[in-house]
């Protein structure tokens, strides 16, 4: 485990400086926007360079794309560990952007809407790999890994989603209004995998449907129930499409 975290450290750190830098830089500006596009930068980084670090492995089966993460458990809880720490620290001690995080209620309602949402989410690309055989699509998984794949799934992606349905989609309200910022903050999202889908892996249109459709949801929950019930759609989804349960 230590060598895969330090080759994936070293692999990403001079990429962070900068984006560390950039921030640093852009933290007396009044507009938070900068400061959110260079939060988004620096995640696109570290959550690409997973790839040719061997930390996850994504593919299509036909047109139906999927994927697997690494098979040592502890790296996952470590990585997932670091994930929710950085999004606690950054929330923590930039005041500006914590006040722009909808979070919502944490009750059953918010839970039931982001199972629901999960589930919607994954499903058109569950139901088309029924048809692939499973070595086709990633191959099995662990009953073992589970634990800690779904601990990695609900802290990267509730990072992901304050990004994105809460600091973004929040900020883009301002300017043009609550449907339209639903609407963009889906389709950045979307975009933001473009070189995942088209340079780091050759995945290519089937990812960038897939995200723009998952986006699309995310947002619509946001709007109704906050960021709480979007991050869990996306934890959810994100671990059906990788734990091979289905």
């Amino acid at each position: 485990m230590l060598s895969d975290l330090l080759a994936y450290t070293v692999r990403i750190l001079p990429g962070l400086g900068l984006v560390t830098l950039c921030y640093l830089l852009t933290r007396p500006l009044r507009d938070p926007l900068a400061r959110i596009v260079v939060l988004i930068l620096g995640f696109v980084l570290i959550r690409d360079a997973m790839t040719p670090a061997g930390l996850w492995h994504l593919g299509t089966a036909g047109a139906v794309p999927w994927l697997r993460f690494t098979p040592d458990p502890a790296l996952l809880v470590v990585c997932g560990t670091l994930t929710l720490a950085t999004t606690a620290l950054i929330l923590r001690t930039d005041r500006r952007l914590a006040a722009l995080v909808p979070w919502g209620r944490a009750d059953l309602r918010t839970l039931g809407w982001g199972l629901g949402g999960g589930l919607l989410a994954a499903a058109p690309v569950l139901a088309l790999a029924a048809a692939r055989p499973l070595d086709e699509r990633g191959g099995a998984v662990a009953l073992s890994l589970l634990p800690a794949l779904a601990f990695f799934a609900a802290a990267g992606n509730l990072a992901e989603e304050v990004l994105f349905r809460g600091l973004l989609q929040t900020r883009l309200e301002r300017d043009t209004g609550r449907t339209r910022a639903a609407l963009l903050s889906a389709a950045l999202f979307a975009a933001c995998h473009t070189f995942l889908a088209s340079t780091v892996t050759d995945v290519g249109w089937p990812l960038l449907a897939f995200t723009l459709y998952q986006g699309l949801i995310c947002a619509h929950l946001r709007n109704r129930h906050g960021v709480l019930a979007a991050a869990l759609a996306h934890g959810l989804a994100i671990f059906l499409l990788s734990s091979a349960l289905l």
